[in-house]
């Protein structure tokens, strides 16, 4: 009988080159196959390490015909390492579909831990970490781009998205809106890299630092989030704070009633803006 080969999700370097394990680059040796997101691009790091096994392509827009060919082979006794452009596969990288029909077809899935652009800069950037959420790549359109940071306001935990550069400023623009001036907001760019950066500062003040220098504006980033604060009963506004509030939520738009009602209670304005956030979004439900 037939014993089938082993599947390798192998994490390679997202920035640095010498990040790769040493189990790493044994098993992309030994292996028959290397399924990588753009062979064009995993051939620099396999020729920087002397690699010669042979590769194929396995990305977004043929992974779901080529997963049953690469299935066949491993259950003919081949092993495959299944690697990504940089860092961990699917951390919103291809090999989803490979990985899931692999396992269904009874093949061994093995994961060779490395670099992971997202708990990289986890690890760094000086926010919460017991519990965190990780959204990935937010809509490239502005509306929907919109519609899920207002739903990820009222997040308690931290969370982080990937963001391409080009659309950096209009991200920060879009978390100004929905998540107010003083929310915490880390940007850790160009990991392990020469340029790396890890910057945090309320988004506001993020935002004009990221817009004065363009060379802010390059590279992979992540963007990490301070979850929204969880009032419990002993840090409840107040009924005449909230009754501030309501009425100047029924003549203003929502910053400037709670910076207005932050003025006339003495109460801090990110308590009354995300109080305000909480009510809109549970209004919307209602409708």
């Amino acid at each position: 009988m037939t014993v089938s080969g082993t599947l390798y999700v192998v994490a390679t370097p997202i920035g640095n080159l010498q990040d790769i394990s040493p189990r790493a680059l044994a098993i992309l040796r030994d292996v028959d196959l290397i399924a990588a997101e753009d062979t064009r691009h995993s051939a620099r790091l396999l020729q920087h390490f002397g690699i010669s096994t042979a590769t194929t392509a396995c990305h977004d827009h043929n992974e779901r015909d080529k997963s049953q060919r690469l299935v066949e082979r491993l259950l003919a006794g081949e092993s495959i390492a299944l690697i990504s452009d940089a860092g961990t596969p699917l951390i919103s990288d291809p090999g989803f579909h490979l990985v899931r029909q692999a396992r269904e077809a009874g093949v061994q899935v093995c994961p060779v831990a490395g670099p992971c652009a997202l708990i990289a800069a986890l690890s760094a950037a000086g926010l919460p970490s017991d519990r965190f959420a990780f959204e990935g790549f937010l809509p490239a359109k502005s509306k929907g781009r919109r519609d899920r940071l207002q739903a990820l306001a009222n997040e308690s935990r931290t969370w982080l998205i990937y963001e391409a550069p080009h659309r950096l400023l209009e991200c920060l623009e879009d978390m100004l809106s929905a998540l107010g001036p003083e929310r915490q907001v880390v940007l850790a760019r160009e990991l392990s890299k020469t340029f790396e950066t890890i910057k945090g500062a309320p988004v506001a003040e993020l935002l004009e630092w990221v817009r004065a220098d363009s060379d802010q504006q390059r590279g992979e980033c992540v963007l990490l989030v301070e979850g929204a604060p969880v009032p419990d009963s002993e840090d409840a506004l107040s009924p005449e704070v909230l009754r501030t509030l309501e009425i100047l939520l029924e003549e203003l738009p929502l910053k400037q009633a709670a910076a207005l009602a932050a003025k006339l209670t003495g109460e801090k304005k990110n308590r009354l803006y995300q109080w305000a956030l909480v009510k809109n979004a549970k209004s919307g439900e209602a409708d």
